[in-house]
């Protein structure tokens, strides 16, 4: 986004100042997550794994891959049926793409994987102070660069930091989906003092860079919102953590800058091809049309999911059955973000997934 598109950006949120109960439920969920787990931590007690495990396939499959599938929905039902159609087959030839680099090269994939988690809590985390009209702060493409590397770094950055151990061995689950190793990966104290202390720069810089550019209510927000989001990923152990920021965070955000955007006319486009019915004035029709939708999109997804579970070497990663469920659902989920990002937002520069007038 440039500067000049920050600029209108900031003039059309211009007022939005109520903060919709999503975004406000995100940060109490998250706050008493960390007061909870640090207290517990205090007091000697640890959250035994397989607990963890069950809440991340809970937390990402039941809660979160439904809202991914809504944020398609809400985007293309807006859309002409030739942009629907290049739209999902951009969409599946990128994560075709993603697959294919996975199998050739899994060290570069769980890389890549990560970056996925980095560019969409990232990103999506903009939409949201956008929407609420609180980055006035953020004064160009560099600042908001830094700002969205901030927020999106946190669930891996912190995680790895905090809890190098169990980052490692999830990592390794992961790669050996493919039947790749982390045998060329360096010592976990290295890669955790350089990843933790990057992430500390990084976060300084932000703060300091905020209060130096502008301070006032937009800044104590954003700045607010990533030490929270730090503290959380520093206390909560990953795997928890990640389950539970999704559904809790991220989604519940995006719920609430689509409730802040949602009166914003068609400008003249109704969805055509097969969500032509979401554009009905019929009550019934829409929800039919929105009932096959979704089914589908459920099918589709299932689809992809067991024909990298038959295609995989080992697609438990050779550990046991839960931490496997939670290392294959890792990576496929990173497979139908990396298009969930680059085309559902970057490429659709008209409106997109995040959108925000």
């Amino acid at each position: 986004m440039s500067t000049i598109d920050v600029a209108s950006v900031r003039e059309s949120v211009s007022g939005r100042t109520a903060v919709p109960l999503p975004v406000a439920l995100s940060r109490v969920a998250l706050l008493l997550l960390v007061v909870a787990v640090g207290a517990a931590r205090l007091a000697g007690l640890t959250v035994p794994d397989r607990p963890q495990w069950a809440v991340y396939l809970l937390g990402m499959v039941a809660m979160n891959l439904p809202h991914g599938g809504y944020e398609h929905l809400d985007n293309l039902r807006r859309r002409t049926a030739g942009f629907q159609t290049r739209y999902v087959a951009a969409y599946l030839a990128l994560a075709a793409g993603f697959v294919a680099l996975l199998f050739a090269a899994p060290l570069v994939g769980l890389a890549l994987a990560c970056g996925v988690v980095v560019a969409k809590g990232g990103g999506g985390g903009l939409a949201v102070l956008d929407a609420l009209g609180v980055a006035d702060h953020l004064h160009a493409r560099p600042q908001r660069a830094l700002a969205a590397l901030v927020r999106g770094g946190a669930p891996m950055a912190v995680g790895l930091a905090a809890f190098p151990a169990d980052f490692r061995a999830f990592s390794a689950l992961m790669v050996g989906i493919f039947g790749g190793t982390l045998g060329s990966v360096g010592g976990v104290e290295t890669v955790r003092l350089l990843v933790g202390g990057g992430y500390a720069l990084a976060l300084a810089t932000h703060l300091s860079l905020g209060a130096v550019r502008g301070g006032g209510r937009s800044w104590l927000v954003d700045g607010g919102e990533s030490v929270l989001l730090a503290a959380y990923f520093a206390v909560v152990p990953v795997v928890l953590a990640v389950g539970l920021y999704f559904p809790l965070w991220y989604s519940a955000r995006q719920v609430g800058r689509a409730r802040l955007v949602e009166t914003d006319p068609f400008d003249g486009q109704r969805g055509g091809g097969p969500l032509a019915l979401l554009g009905a004035d019929d009550p019934q029709t829409v929800a039919l049309g929105a009932w096959g939708a979704l089914v589908g999109g459920a099918l589709a997804t299932g689809a992809l999911a067991a024909g990298l579970f038959l295609l995989a070497p080992a697609p438990l990663g050779g550990g046991p059955v839960l931490a496997g469920a939670v290392a294959f659902w890792s990576v496929f989920v990173s497979v139908i973000a990396l298009p969930h990002v680059v085309v559902g937002s970057w490429l659709d520069g008209d409106r997109g997934i995040w959108y925000v007038p």
